[in-house]
């Protein structure tokens, strides 16, 4: 990695480790340490959740136009007053405001990221950037939340003060890591990429056939499994399987290993194969983790089969993860001309926002009262991502399927090697087709 590279992946981690300190323990902290009861915290995590569709329709075009890193920093920093503020936060509207703030922040700073890869990468490395990412977020926050767990002390509220202490540091980190962060604005193509690019814009979006296909299959795969973890699936693993709680902690562990080891070991192979095919692989993956979830619960097989059942259920989800991370992610990258790159990253993470939105709403009451109607859902919805995935590679160039063959980029950025290295400015890419 370029050291513009190495600094961004280094606030990334810092901030999923500050993240992991605190999500796993927010409505336990609202409803019990601070008194303010289970209302209250269903309250704040449904604000710290939807206070991100209030800013991301905005936060592409400020990217376009003032660069990412300004924004960037800008959400760190205020990130990291929410994070304090709710550590301090003693009433109901004190949490519900932190949490508005800390929500909606937290949600600028992943587009942001990802533009700061796109203007730091190539297409033929960008994959691996991305894989790193995904990778190094999930490390911070299982690392974060098993070091949380050790400190936090339901009977001292000083405890969870600490630890969103901790947290706020953490942003304060990834802004300073992008305030250090010297990288040239990419060229802009002189006809979008194949994307109508008049005035910019949600209309232009709108008008590339090709995102728009992959806006509707990053909501089904956002829906399908992503917006089940904590709700859906833990609902239907207690009530219809008799999963105990603690076995809930060991199976989104396993999830969480099963990616840290997996990504690496199938990146190369993901490299060299067309990104919707192996888009299409995790919807046949993941249909298959439904099946083995719905023989947990519905098999009446014993309660050790059952649980091992469910473990490996979370297991089969996170090597789906693994082979989705690479794809989908640097596709919308691709796909977006040089002008508009924050813009299709912010429609990207809008969707994703609204499908995790959604989806506990949708299948939390299926999991907890209509068992095997939930697991038949979610398996056709995991094989429409297969389907989704195939026509979408209809409208994709060879180049987008596989950049590994790619050997020039549309973005060059200050801090590449120079021409000694083997790696020199290059014309942009052809046009898209859309």
């Amino acid at each position: 990695m370029s050291t513009a590279m190495r600094r961004i992946q280094t606030g990334n981690v810092m901030s999923a480790f500050g993240l992991g300190f605190t999500v796993p323990y927010l409505y336990v902290y609202v409803a019990q340490v601070r008194g303010l009861g289970s209302g209250t915290a269903g309250v704040v995590l449904a604000v710290f959740a939807m206070a991100a569709l209030a800013v991301l329709p905005f936060t592409g075009r400020a990217m376009d136009r003032r660069g990412p890193v300004p924004v960037l920093m800008a959400a760190a920093v205020t990130a990291a007053a929410g994070a304090l503020s709710l550590g301090l936060a003693t009433s109901v509207t004190a949490a519900v405001a932190s949490a508005a703030l800390l929500g909606a922040s937290t949600a600028v700073i992943q587009p942001a990221l990802a533009t700061l890869i796109v203007w730091c990468s190539t297409p033929a490395n960008r994959t691996r950037a991305y894989a790193t990412q995904f990778f190094l977020q999930n490390l911070g926050l299982g690392i974060g939340g098993l070091v949380g767990g050790q400190i936090v002390d339901e009977h001292r509220p000083a405890s969870f003060t600490l630890l969103f202490s901790i947290e706020a540091a953490m942003f304060l980190v990834l802004a300073g890591a992008a305030a250090t962060v010297r990288i040239a604005r990419p060229t802009v193509d002189a006809d979008g990429d194949g994307v109508p690019s008049a005035g910019g814009g949600v209309r232009a979006l709108l008008s590339h056939r090709a995102m728009v296909r992959l806006l509707v299959l990053a909501f089904v795969v956002f829906f399908a499994c992503y917006g089940q973890f904590e709700s859906g699936l833990t609902a239907y693993g207690t009530d219809a399987a008799g999963i105990d709680p603690s076995s809930l902690g060991v199976a989104l562990a396993v999830n969480t290993a099963v990616i840290v080891v997996a990504q690496f070991l199938v990146l190369r192979t993901v490299e060299r194969r067309r990104r919707t095919r192996v888009i299409a692989l995790v919807g046949l993956v993941w249909a298959f983790a439904w099946i083995v979830a719905g023989y947990a619960g519905l098999a009446h097989a014993g309660q050790a089969v059952a649980t091992v059942a469910f473990v490996s259920t979370y297991g089969l989800f996170g090597f789906g993860e693994a082979l989705l991370s690479p794809t989908v992610a640097p596709l919308v990258s691709d796909l977006a001309p040089s002008s508009m790159v924050g813009q299709y990253q912010s429609a990207f993470a809008l969707v994703k926002q609204l499908a995790l939105a959604v989806g506990p709403a949708v299948g939390a009451p299926m999991a907890a009262g209509m068992h095997a109607p939930y697991i038949a859902t979610f398996v056709l919805f995991s094989l429409a991502v297969t389907v989704l995935a195939v026509r979408l590679g209809r409208r994709l160039t060879p180049g987008q399927e596989r950049p590994a063959l790619a050997t020039t980029s549309r973005v060059v950025a200050q801090h590449l090697p120079e021409p000694s290295d083997g790696l020199t400015p290059a014309p942009p890419a052809p046009g898209r087709v859309s």
